[in-house]
């Protein structure tokens, strides 16, 4: 029987993203699989009914129909309640932080499958939809900073005098990291970046970046994966007052530093940012998890002392044509590792379904997702008592 495959719109408030772009549906209609997609769904990424139809896809006028396929291709895992027996779920879900909702998915027979989670391995690498999502949030993070900084970024030598180009940090040299770089870069700042991973120096040097060394920097930051790993908080205490010297050197700041499935590392202080000059921005790419710096209000924009600190969140949705089209091409490369001949195959034998798989049978099956409900059962019972 072959695969079907339903694309609802999303539900999440300002999400205007859509899972499968037209293209990339039709790549899996070749191979065999059967798509429908709700009325709209492309719309606000820049993807009309159409263009689906024109690809062979079908189009349904409501959500409830688009979730009746057996594989529901989503952007944020959403409306657990809506879903069946038997039906399977792929999508971005935070996991490691929603953990009681795939426990509701678990307890209503789904299978799910988090995008975030594929394994940082040569064979998963086009379906890497965390990376795609990061290239995009760093390129945009500088856009940002750059139209919010009262000054130019290039060096521009005119008629009137010559202006001198603004100095950008980056902090974090991870794959948003290295964009925000190259981005800072293009339009002409002079740039510097910092990493408690010493290995990525040659990475940050090789775009051109002076790489800022506070002297604390630590191998076994990183983990096998090549995720940075979560450091003691004395270790963060002395980070904190290295940065502040440099954080004021600087006019834009960019802060990416970000650890799965836990909190941001508190980097920068309010101290820090006070001293920085007035007009000085700095945009925080961990918001959503707590935030690099202590004043970040996620999805918010304060000033303090002058300075303006961006609370960044879901950068992705805010270019939504070509994260769509990054995000379908992962989607549909992990669609067909999982379905190779048309069938969706559970094989857990294989690293890429097993590390990306949370809830199946009836039960939260990633280890790392079921060790965070055990906690906060735990530490509910240990509140109760």
């Amino acid at each position: 029987m072959a695969l079907n495959a339903g694309v609802p719109a999303e539900l999440h408030p300002g999400e205007r993203r859509v899972a499968l772009t037209p293209r990339a549906a039709a790549d899996l209609i070749k191979s065999g699989t059967a798509i429908v997609v709700q009325a709209g769904a492309g719309a606000d990424a820049g993807y009309p009914d159409h263009d689906y139809e024109d690809k062979g896809c079908r189009i349904v006028s409501s959500r409830r129909e688009a979730l009746e396929a057996d594989l529901v291709l989503q952007v944020r895992i959403s409306g657990a309640e809506t879903l069946r027996r038997g039906q399977s779920v792929i999508g971005f879900g935070d996991p490691l932080r929603a953990g009681p909702y795939f426990a509701e998915l678990a307890r209503r027979g789904v299978t799910s499958f988090a995008m975030e989670l594929i394994p940082r391995i040569t064979r998963a690498q086009s379906m890497d939809a965390l990376s795609s999502m990061a290239t995009i949030a760093g390129y945009k993070a500088v856009l940002l900073a750059a139209d919010s900084l009262p000054r130019l970024f290039p060096m521009l030598m005119t008629a009137a005098g010559t202006i001198t180009p603004a100095r950008v940090l980056v902090i974090g040299a991870g794959v948003a990291g290295l964009q925000a770089i190259a981005t800072a870069r293009r339009l002409g700042a002079v740039v510097s970046a910092y990493d408690v991973r010493p290995a990525v120096r040659e990475q940050i040097e090789s775009l051109g970046a002076r790489f800022v060394s506070l002297g604390i920097e630590a191998s076994s930051a990183e983990e096998t994966s090549g995720y940075a790993r979560a450091m003691g908080e004395e270790f963060y205490r002395r980070q904190r007052e290295l940065l502040a010297g440099v954080v004021r050197e600087h006019d834009a700041v960019i802060t990416t530093a970000a650890v799965p499935g836990g909190k941001a590392p508190l980097l920068i202080s309010r101290e820090a940012v006070t001293g920085m000059a007035p007009g000085s921005v700095l945009v925080d790419l961990a918001g959503e998890a707590g935030g690099n710096c202590e004043l970040t209000v996620a999805g918010r924009t304060v000033v303090e002392s002058g300075v303006t600190i961006i609370g960044a969140v879901d950068l992705p949705s805010t270019v939504p044509y070509h994260a769509s089209q990054l995000y379908a091409r992962n989607v549909t490369a992990f669609v067909r590792h999982l379905a190779p001949e048309g069938t969706l195959v559970i094989d857990q034998e294989d690293e890429i379904t097993r590390e990306t798989l949370v809830t199946h049978a009836g039960e939260v099956v990633h280890p790392r997702v079921r060790a965070v409900l055990e906690e906060e059962t735990e530490e509910e019972t240990g509140a109760v008592r």
